[in-house]
């Protein structure tokens, strides 16, 4: 003899209220066969509903067993019973519990989506179950768009969806009107004739006398349980045993579903999806923006700082800055520079010596510096020729008076528009023909404040000063060597050849090296703002995302009636955190570069540097921020009781 197919005994389940323990049933005793119309009926709090909760697996007696076709479920653990629920049972709710962001279809299809059943078979089997029902006009349509009777419809086509031999409906007619919930009981009557087992939780007598079998309860015990007549079983119909639960699905057909469904459900709530997305957008687009600012900054600022010079060393006569005895050694020579040329690190080399003097063009004068340098001098010191020509190595040897004039000089001595380029001024007692005109240089011999003129050191050796010593000599290091390594070589090699130290070096590198530190340590500290903005929209992900959880407590619900194990809906929950985090995080990219393009067009000279490096970490980063903020809500949602979250709205 068969095992019955539901076996109930001594069944207790208490809540807590306050100190104060309600048992809702009290050692129920009860026994299904397979095939049998059963109604349970009793007034409102006799504990009808909780046995019907504990007999469909979502909610778990305190005392007592339950036996399915012999097997006790109190030794399952959560995704057992999510299988049992997914292939044993078929639940009918009063409140249908459809999800309106899908369609009929859509509804019919969610138990054999956690089945893993393929999507071109559940469809097929959703429609015809709609079909059969007198619903095959309205399969395109969402629960808002159905009648009462209608939704009820696609309730039942999705409790038989996975083939469930025990139809659970709770007060199946209760929201109906008579016609439409005459209808539905003609299904239940005609899914019992097929051998569905049929157990309907009512308070109605009138859809009680629909069962075959009538079992009444009160205050948690069953006061009667009354044959009205024969189970009716289809000839030659052998009682079916519970399937064998299914292996889960492949993990990869699991994420494509969890992902469409993540979709859907985000698609649906378009407006709390951007909310969630904009901390990730905002935060996103601040370190992007700011990372590319500031390595324009940067190389803005580093650029200027090249322009000046500054990856030179300069070596002055004397031991050391303010030397009185500076003007006594001559032992800096022209000898020196030109064994400097020959070192590995030396890009550029030129004597200088200086001289100041009054300079006239026709009735105009001014005072101005007038500097000898030797044909290297503009590399080393970076200067930009705006005009003409600069003079080279052989206008150095043959003691030319070519001059080059900066900017400054050239707006003083000559009228507006007049071209300088070939005329001749005097420099105190000194003809010179004008040949180029550079930018006004910021350091260096122009810092004086004088206008500046560049002429071979030849030429102001001979004709200004009458000596050959040099005021200094100018060493432009090559980009691959290090600048201090590079001074402590000029140290020895002048040593050497001195036979003393009776130079002092100055290494303008040291003025590069605190700026770029200085707008490093700034960039630091503005991206650490904007890392802090995005971490503030991780939280607030986090939070919607919790707030999300108790709005779709009822959907959650569903779907763990429907056999939805935890791992599914912690994993619909998690995609949906990570794909609001991956959108917000290319809307964040793409709104970084939108202010890129706008700062470069409303600030001339200033330029905005996006790395991809910075980029992918971005996307990186947002993927992360979802994993890790949206754990905690994913995995709230999964351990919901299922009981609970259906009675949540």
């Amino acid at each position: 003899m068969n095992a019955p197919l539901i076996s109930l005994s001594g069944i207790r389940r208490a809540f807590r209220a306050g100190d104060e323990e309600i048992e809702a049933l009290k050692g129920v005793t009860l026994d299904i066969e397979e095939g049998e119309m059963v109604a349970i009926i009793g007034a409102s709090g006799s504990g009808k509903s909780t046995l019907m909760n504990i007999l469909g697996c979502l909610d778990k007696a305190t005392a007592g067993q339950y036996r399915i076709a012999g097997r006790a479920v109190s030794s399952l653990d959560s995704d057992e019973l999510a299988a049992l629920r997914r292939e044993h049972f078929g639940f009918i709710f009063q409140r249908y519990h459809l999800l309106p962001e899908l369609n009929a279809v859509g509804n019919v299809e969610i138990p054999a989506i956690y089945a893993g059943t393929s999507s071109s078979s559940r469809r097929e089997r959703a429609a015809a179950l709609l079909t059969r029902l007198g619903m095959a006009d309205r399969t395109g349509h969402r629960p808002g768009q159905l009648s009462g009777g209608q939704q009820q419809r696609v309730s039942i086509a999705r409790a038989l969806m996975n083939g469930a031999n025990v139809i659970l409906a709770d007060e199946p007619t209760g929201a109906l009107d008579s016609r439409s919930g005459n209808d539905v009981l003609e299904i239940l009557e005609e899914l019992n004739a097929e051998g569905h087992t049929v157990i309907i939780v009512t308070h109605d007598p009138e859809v009680a006398s629909r069962a075959a079998r009538i079992i009444e309860i009160a205050d948690g015990e069953i006061t009667s349980d009354t044959i009205t007549r024969p189970a009716s079983r289809p000839a030659g119909h052998e009682t079916r045993k519970p399937r064998q639960r299914r292996s889960p699905f492949r993990f990869g057909a699991a994420l494509s579903e969890a992902f469409q469904m993540a979709l859907i459900a985000m698609w649906a709530h378009k407006l709390r999806s951007f909310l969630t997305m904009l901390g990730i957008i905002i935060g996103i687009a601040s370190v992007v923006s700011v990372v590319a600012i500031g390595q324009g900054a940067q190389s803005t600022v580093l650029e200027n700082i090249s322009s000046l010079g500054t990856n030179t060393l300069e070596i002055f006569a004397g031991k050391t800055i303010g030397d009185v005895r500076a003007g006594k050694i001559t032992t800096l020579v022209v000898n020196d520079a030109v064994a400097l040329s020959n070192q590995p690190y030396a890009a550029a080399v030129t004597p200088t010596v200086s001289r100041a003097a009054t300079v006239r063009y026709g009735s105009t004068e001014s005072n101005a510096l007038v500097n000898g340098v030797g044909a290297q001098y503009f590399k080393a010191r970076a200067l930009e020729l705006e005009e003409g020509s600069l003079f080279n190595q052989a206008a150095v040897r043959a003691r030319s008076q070519d001059v080059v004039i900066d900017s400054d000089t050239r707006d003083t001595l000559f009228a507006a528009g007049e071209d300088p380029i070939g005329k001749v001024i005097l420099a105190g007692k000194v003809p010179a023909r004008v040949i180029g005109v550079v930018k006004a240089s910021q350091t260096g011999f122009g810092s004086s404040g004088n206008l500046s003129l560049y002429m071979p050191y030849t030429a102001v050796q001979t004709r200004f000063l009458g000596e050959t010593t040099l005021r200094s000599v100018i060493l432009q290091v090559d980009d691959g060597y290090d600048m201090h390594d590079a001074e402590n070589a000029v140290t020895e090699l002048l040593t050497q050849r001195h036979g003393t130290r009776d130079f002092y070096i100055l290494n303008t590198d040291d003025i590069r090296q605190t700026i770029t530190s200085t707008a490093s340590t700034l960039a630091l500290l503005i991206t650490a703002i904007a890392v802090i903005s995005l971490v503030v929209g991780g939280i607030g992900v986090m939070n919607i995302m919790l707030v999300s959880v108790s709005e779709r407590v009822s959907e959650i619900g569903v779907r763990m009636a429907v056999g939805a194990r935890r791992g599914d809906i912690l994993l619909q929950f998690l995609i949906e955190a990570i794909i609001v985090c991956l959108i917000g995080g290319c809307l964040g990219i793409a709104t970084a570069l939108g202010f890129g393009s706008l700062l470069t067009a409303l600030i001339s000279g200033f330029s905005v540097l996006y790395s991809s490096g910075s980029i992918i970490a971005a996307v990186i980063c947002s993927t992360l921020i979802g994993i890790t903020f949206g754990y905690l809500p994913a995995r709230s949602a999964s351990k919901l009781d299922p009981v609970a979250a259906l009675s949540g709205e």
